[in-house]
């Protein structure tokens, strides 16, 4: 693995760095780590990265590795940087031949989103959208449940991610973090929405295996002064007729990163909650609630490839965020090798995802300034 962005002074470089690690299956050979090149080297040595393999810009990180040998140059890139700084480094990359791990949101345009994909489809490389949440093992049991029909038909979906940590104007207090998340130009056309409320979406759509179809939204900038929306309430249409409510807001003070799913079929429903993640609550119509456990034997065999400890030793977001990595090498692993895959059990979010994640985005904003009081989502 290489890695662009991420270094010393970043926020989520570490956090991929620890999940790349987990399962053994990666090594970080080579990075781009910062803008700032006194930062890029320093942070590469401190990686013990071989001093002729620490760049200090992803163009002449890509340039130098393309010329070195199959067995020596690395098999993908991670793409940890600030939304704006996601497209272009990422179509270089697949140019010149190299697999893609990027953070979401994908892009900040649908328009770069789908030219992302042509790039992809051109190339034949694999390319990974980091939307960990999909990666807990008791989401897995969620959507394996219901794509075996356990609850039938489903009718309602409820999901709510709630923050705290914007209830300030902190990107005018010293918050990196806050200031260019809250920048258009380099968070995109939504705050709230480009940040969690993308991650909402996306676990609605792959727990229940449904697409929206329609959203009416409205989007608020509580704290005074900032530029971009910090709160947002969705109504969704989704396919089968299912409907449903979204609400992400950064400025729930008190909360930290509490995001929930509640899914109701015809004969029951299903919770999660990421501030409980090893969790699956099974609500039954005519019958007492069951209480899934993961490390349990009788899960899933889908939620049990993802999980790492027996039932009763918590596993959490690092893990999630691992069986992202995880997944994604064995397929590139098993098509660098040219052997077999169990696709069934190894899924990871992918291009498709950031199109629908992005597609998300200017729907609601497109919604919210609208007097319309539903509109067509489109893709």
């Amino acid at each position: 693995m290489g890695m662009i962005g991420g270094g010393k002074d970043a926020f989520i470089g570490a956090i991929h760095r620890i999940a790349a690690n987990t399962d053994g299956l990666i090594e970080l050979v080579c990075g781009s780590l910062s803008i700032n090149k006194d930062i890029a080297i320093d942070s590469g040595r401190s990686l013990f990265l071989p001093e002729e393999r620490i760049y200090t810009t992803y163009h002449e990180m890509l340039e130098k590795e393309s010329q070195l040998p199959a067995e020596q140059k690395m098999d993908f890139i991670t793409i940890v940087t600030p939304n704006f700084a996601h497209f272009d480094p990422a179509i270089a990359c697949l140019e010149k031949g190299f697999n893609v791990v990027i953070e979401k949101p994908i892009t900040v345009t649908l328009d770069e989103a789908k030219q992302l994909k042509k790039k992809r489809d051109e190339t034949g490389l694999l390319l990974c959208l980091t939307h960990t949440y999909s990666g807990y093992p008791m989401v897995k049991e969620a959507k394996q449940l219901i794509k075996n029909g356990a609850i039938g038909k489903i009718r309602k979906i409820y999901v709510e991610y709630k923050q705290g940590w914007l209830s300030r104007l902190s990107e005018r207090e010293g918050n990196a973090q806050a200031a260019w998340r809250t920048d258009p130009k380099k968070a995109g056309k939504s705050g709230v929405m480009g940040d969690i409320g993308t991650h909402a979406a996306h676990l609605a759509e792959y727990i229940s295996g449904l697409h929206i179809t329609h959203l009416c939204a409205q989007l608020n900038t509580v704290v005074e002064g900032r530029a971009l929306d910090d709160d947002g309430s969705v109504l969704l249409k989704f396919e089968n007729n299912a409907s449903g409510v979204l609400i992400a807001t950064q400025v729930a003070a008190g909360e930290e990163n509490n995001l929930s799913i509640n899914i109701y079929g015809e004969k029951g429903g299903l919770e999660w909650n990421q501030m409980e993640p090893n969790t699956l609550l099974v609500k039954w119509l005519d019958k007492p609630a069951e209480v899934f456990r993961a490390g349990s034997g009788y899960l899933s065999d889908l939620a049990k490839n993802n999980c790492r400890t027996p039932g009763g030793h918590p596993e959490g977001y690092l893990e999630a965020f691992a069986n992202i990595y995880k997944n994604f090498a064995l397929t590139l692993s098993a098509r660098i090798n040219k052997t077999g895959l169990q696709n069934e059990l190894i899924d990871f979010p992918s291009v498709e995802d950031g199109i629908r994640g992005m597609a998300f985005i200017e729907n609601v904003v497109r919604s919210s300034n609208s007097n319309e009081k539903f509109i067509d989502f489109i893709v």
